[in-house]
């Protein structure tokens, strides 16, 4: 992981995922590689296609709100933009121990890994 540490006065989650740095919105790859390989979180609010999907999703960002709470948290840019009408940062998130953030949330069943051109189902 090549990067740049970034320096956030204001960390906050938007989602399971996305974290803002400094008022910018920035996407969590966890372990990944941009375009290659990271992390997904179910859509919150209006983006989720059932209320399941929004229930989980939103457990997920309450999830990411306490991991980003923890003193140490570091976020690197990477470097690379996503392909949304955004272009938000690609960032890899870790805890002090060097754990991502990614990881914690896929272990404990609030994410799924993320490879391209695949769309998680979170709807039953």
């Amino acid at each position: 992981m090549i990067g740049t540490l970034l320096i956030c006065a204001s960390l906050i989650a938007v989602d399971g995922d996305t974290i803002k740095c400094n008022g910018k919105n920035m996407r969590d790859m966890g372990d990944g590689a941009p375009f290659v390989s990271g992390y997904d979180t179910p859509e919150i609010g209006s983006h989720a296609h059932c209320a399941a999907e929004n229930t989980l999703g939103e457990q997920a960002k309450a999830r990411m709100v306490q991991l980003l709470a923890t003193p140490g948290v570091t976020v690197t840019d990477s470097g690379r933009v996503d392909k949304t009408q955004s272009h938000r940062p690609l960032v890899w998130v870790r805890l002090p121990t060097g754990e991502s953030i990614g990881h914690v949330m896929i272990a404990e069943g609030l994410a799924r890994v993320w490879t391209p051109n695949r769309e998680a189902d979170w709807c039953p």
